[in-house]
């Protein structure tokens, strides 16, 4: 029998997304950039800070959402991961090995190596296919940005098929005005994917999360939304006192997890959305100083702190909602 129908709430599910800040392993890799993170760097990266790495990051996702469900996501996007290893030593960490999780991941472009990837819960989620889009991205001078790829899976969830696209868009290392033609950019391309998804099912069910590096009311998270009718639940998470990453002293949220609008009232039942949410319990919090209360991370520049991450983890969760038949009909007159 499948252990998660003996689940209380086996049919809810969360579904997360998490920035895990420079998730890498300790080894050297001669095809990227990952020197700062080897043992003679000026980070001193090493095998226990390693280990502490990963096993605060199982602990982190096992808590996504657990104080409802009782249980950890079925799903979880990642952002910021090196490779197999690495995902292949969290899902097999203290607080995730007892989950059955698998994971699917490519190696992207990036010249720093730093990849999305996207886990699921075995026993809920049937994956069915995957690919990487790489993002051909240039600068205004014509120079191109080997940015991460966007992930497509496509899989059922419990009985329903879904469709996931896990994002990290080009970043904000200059004002956004020198960036911002790559993320409107990535926006179209996730549009032209969806566009695919629905030429060969115009009802499909799709999810299109990541770290957008905009923040909801920004153009490309605007543009992407109104062109494909996406509902986004962030939207009203984002305030002076809440997101789901600081930067001086100003919250932001550019990790997002948006929905097409037929998970809000889904046809004859199915998966249907009941909440979004920032996780961001105090464990995972600074506990004192003058941070208090931002993301606990694992380094500040080149100084170790030995925290999770630089930013929160971001969820919805999804109930099976079941069809209406003549009896249900009659029993709510």
């Amino acid at each position: 029998m499948d252990v998660s129908l003996q689940h209380p709430n086996s049919d809810t599910h969360t579904i997360a997304f998490y920035n895990t800040e420079n998730l890498f392993d300790h080894l050297n890799d001669p095809l990227i950039m990952d020197t700062d993170f080897l043992e003679k760097a000026n980070k001193k990266w090493n095998k226990d800070r390693y280990e502490t790495k990963v096993y605060k990051t199982g602990k982190a996702i096992s808590k996504i959402g657990f104080d409802d469900l009782q249980k950890p996501p079925s799903l979880i996007g990642l952002a910021e991961v090196e490779n197999d290893k690495v995902l292949t030593d969290l899902v097999q960490s203290t607080h995730l090995k007892d989950h059955n999780y698998g994971f699917v991941h490519y190696n992207s472009p990036d010249e720093r190596g730093i990849d999305v990837a996207l886990l699921y819960d075995k026993n809920s989620f049937r994956l069915e296919t995957s690919e990487t889009i790489t993002l051909h991205v240039e600068s205004k001078l014509g120079v191109r940005d080997y940015t991460r790829d966007i992930l497509k899976v496509s899989g059922y969830l419990r009985d329903e098929k879904i469709h996931v696209l896990v994002n990290h868009w080009p970043s904000r290392h200059q004002e956004s005005d020198a960036t911002g033609h790559k993320r409107m950019y990535a926006a179209q391309r996730v549009i032209g994917l969806m566009n695919d998804i629905r030429d060969a099912d115009v009802d499909a069910k799709i999810i299109v999360m990541g770290d957008f590096n905009d923040n909801p009311k920004n153009e490309s998270i605007q543009f992407l939304k109104n062109e494909q009718r996406l509902y986004n639940p962030m939207e009203t998470l984002l305030s002076y006192t809440r997101g789901s990453a600081n930067h001086n002293y100003k919250w932001i949220l550019f990790d997002q997890i948006l929905m097409t609008d037929n998970l809000l009232a889904p046809k004859n039942g199915g998966l249907q959305f009941l909440k979004a949410d920032i996780f961001d319990d105090s464990f995972l919090t600074q506990f004192s100083g003058k941070y208090k209360g931002q993301p606990f991370r694992t380094y500040v520049g080149k100084k170790y702190k030995g925290g999770y991450s630089d930013h929160f983890p971001v969820y919805i969760q999804l109930k099976e909602q079941q069809p209406l038949n003549g009896s249900d009909l009659h029993s709510e007159t």
